[in-house]
Parts: C-alpha cells; structure tokens; sequence
C-alpha cells in the first residue's frame, strides 16, 4: 500500500520518530529525514544497514522557515514527489507557572506548533499540486484533557496543534489531501518519563515505540476514501479521563 511512496518525517534521530521512519523504510517508503542534531545522521546509516538505500538525512530546524524549505525541496527533486509529511519534532518542558520562564515559553511554542505549521506550509502546495497526500501530526492525549504532571507549557502547545490541524484538514479536504493526528498516552521514552508513575504504573506497561510506528503506518495506509482524523492510544495501566 505504501510502497515507493515519498515520506518526511520529522524528529527522526531518536525514539518515536526513528522507529516510525524505520517501520515506513520497511514499507517500502522513500525517506527525508530530520533531526536537530548529528544524531539523525546515525538514523539514516542504521536504516540503511537493514537494507533500505532510498533515504536522506537532514540536521535542520523545524522553527526555521529556510531550514525546513530546503528539506522539502531537496526531497521533492531527488524522488519527484511528496506523499506523506509526519510532524514528530516536539520538547517538553515541565514546570509549574510561577517556574516558566518566557525563553521557556517561546521556544516550546516554536518548536511544537510553528514547527508543525511551517512543515505543513511547505509541503502543501506540492500535495496540492499532485492532489494527494496525508500529513500526520504526533500529539498527545493531553490535547484534550489537561494533567498537572505535564503542566501548562507542553499542554497549550497540543491544544494549540489541534486546533491548527482540524482547520487545515477542513481546508485541504477538497484538495484530496487527508491530515489528522495520533495522539498518544504514556510512551516508554525519555520524553514519555517526564509523566512519571503518577499516571500509569510501571513504565514496563507503557506504550512502545513500535506501538505508534504502527498507527502511522495504519493512517497513512487507509485506503485514499478514507479519512482517519484521530488516533488515541492508551496502555491499558494508564488512568485517563473518559469524555
């Protein structure tokens, strides 16, 4: 289903976003990815060494518009084409109100929401183009509920993703473009550990990395009908409220 199709997914060099390019490079996909660091570089090498040669690897930063832009264009010119956008790059911070610092404040906002717009800015006018194409966006659950463990900060940045991502997937609608979000609960990450026990037990439980690789591959494989627009995923140790 999704084989030769042409991905960018990005925070790829660790965790959630290496092992969704890694299940997609299993899928037969044609790969960009990146990363804030020289560590997406390894991602690329230990892809390749499981066999998948069609990949590119790209240390640049999602809050820079100039940055961004040249990964899109360098991936639309080598493949000739631009299928599938997964926007993974995020930070956490933490902290209760009277302890965030404005610094804090503006760069959490850059990196979670302006770099989800600008990914999906530029990638939009060659979806449009092609009149296809599905941007997936990994949130988290407290985009709709709010926990004090994860606090104020990371909490108005997934409301804030939300609220871009349901517009947009009614205006591209019409273009043949299909745009949702998975969003998951405790995830046995260092980004996952900041949530503590407070919520779900023994990380051990927790959802895999691998747990979400699968849901993108399962969005981004729906048949071109069918719009997914949400995904939640729970390990079942996890208490949430229910709404």
């Amino acid at each position: 289903m999704l084989k030769d199709q042409v991905a960018i997914v990005t925070g790829a060099s660790r965790g959630i976003g290496k092992e969704i390019a890694r299940q997609l490079a299993k899928q037969g996909v044609k790969l960009s990815i990146m990363g804030s660091s020289e560590e997406v570089h390894r991602t690329k090498r230990e892809i390749e060494a499981e066999g998948h040669s069609d990949i590119f690897s790209f240390r640049a930063d999602v809050t820079k518009e100039n940055e961004v832009d040249h990964v899109i264009e360098a991936t639309k010119n080598a493949f000739g084409s631009l299928d599938i956008l997964i926007n993974n790059a995020g930070v956490v911070i933490s902290k209760k109100i009277k302890d965030i610092t404005v610094e804090e404040w503006r760069k959490t906002f850059e990196v979670n929401v302006q770099g989800v717009f600008l990914c999906t800015k530029a990638v939009v006018p060659i979806m449009k183009q092609q009149q296809s194409g599905t941007i997936i966006t990994i949130s988290s659950d407290v985009a709709r509920y709010a926990i004090a463990e994860m606090g104020s900060l990371y909490t108005s940045t997934q409301y804030a993703v939300q609220g871009f991502i349901a517009s947009i997937g009614q205006e591209l609608k019409g273009d043949g473009i299909r745009v949702g979000t998975i969003n998951p609960g405790l995830v046995n990450t260092n980004f996952g550990a900041i949530q503590g026990n407070e919520q779900g037990g023994e990380k051990k439980d927790w959802l895999k990395v691998e747990d979400i690789a699968d849901a993108v591959i399962y969005m981004a494989g729906a048949p071109k009908h069918m719009l997914i627009d949400e995904l939640y995923l729970h390990p079942l140790s996890q208490k949430y409220p229910r709404t």
